[in-house]
């Protein structure tokens, strides 16, 4: 089954189209990635996914479901964790899973989906501290968390290693690995073209709100004699 149908999706603000009648489609338990330089149109092709904006043409489906008519059985299977993030500082790490956790079931359900978000997150002890004493990569370790301890059918991840060290995000590089083994998809886009490499079965490049190419690593890496992924970014995006 697809996980993601997009067919010559178009968004439009105001007079400036965004996204520019693209297609392409997500396999179930595949790792995808939408790629781009800024102001591509990737991350307002998250947004239209995750039902946060309307489109304007073309249509979106999420396992079946059509993202402009039937929002709220797309939201009951999908994950968004935008590129500026951020969580309560007020709160404790655990009590912020514990937040989130609150709006998907009773408490043991609850308790079910903290465990869980306390294992994906690995901070020890410091799950128990402020958020407001985080680093910055505790801080994304615990919103990767947040947005995949529900278990959703689809994860959409926006720069999720954005601004992390080597340490961090490699942990979160794990952590996605993992969690598309056990069956969620992911629909990711980054900035790190090493990482998308390393993690994505296939890859969409977008440039100007259209889609210039397609396929897995090594078929574009072979098509443009590339090293690596980089590289095909840089050839392909003049």
């Amino acid at each position: 089954m697809l996980a993601i149908e997009v067919n010559e999706l178009v968004k439009d603000y105001g007079k400036v189209r965004a996204v520019n009648g693209i297609s392409f489609s997500v396999d179930e338990g595949e790792i995808f990635g939408l790629i781009g330089p800024n102001g591509a149109g990737k991350t307002t092709v998250l947004r239209i996914v995750s039902t946060l904006l309307q489109i304007t043409d073309g249509s979106v489906k999420v396992f079946g479901y059509d993202v402009a008519e039937e929002p709220d059985q797309v939201r009951k299977l999908i994950s968004y964790l935008p590129e500026d993030a951020g969580a309560y500082k007020n709160l404790t790490g655990i009590g912020y899973l514990r937040f989130i956790a609150s709006f998907f079931g009773d408490n043991e359900k609850i308790d079910e989906i903290v465990n869980r978000g306390i294992k994906i997150a690995n901070l020890g002890k410091r799950i128990y501290d402020k958020v407001e004493n985080y680093s910055k990569g505790m801080v994304r370790r615990l919103l990767v968390a947040r947005a995949l301890m529900t278990e959703p059918k689809l994860a959409i991840l926006d720069e999720p290693t954005s601004g992390l060290d080597v340490i961090n995000a490699q942990e979160i590089r794990k952590i996605i690995q993992n969690t598309a083994s056990q069956g969620t998809t992911v629909l990711l886009s980054s900035h790190n073209m090493l990482e998308v490499e390393f993690l994505c079965s296939r890859i969409s490049l977008m440039n100007k709100g259209k889609l210039v190419e397609e396929g897995t690593p090594s078929e574009l890496k072979e098509k443009y004699n590339a090293a690596n992924i980089e590289e095909v970014f840089t050839k392909v995006v003049k």
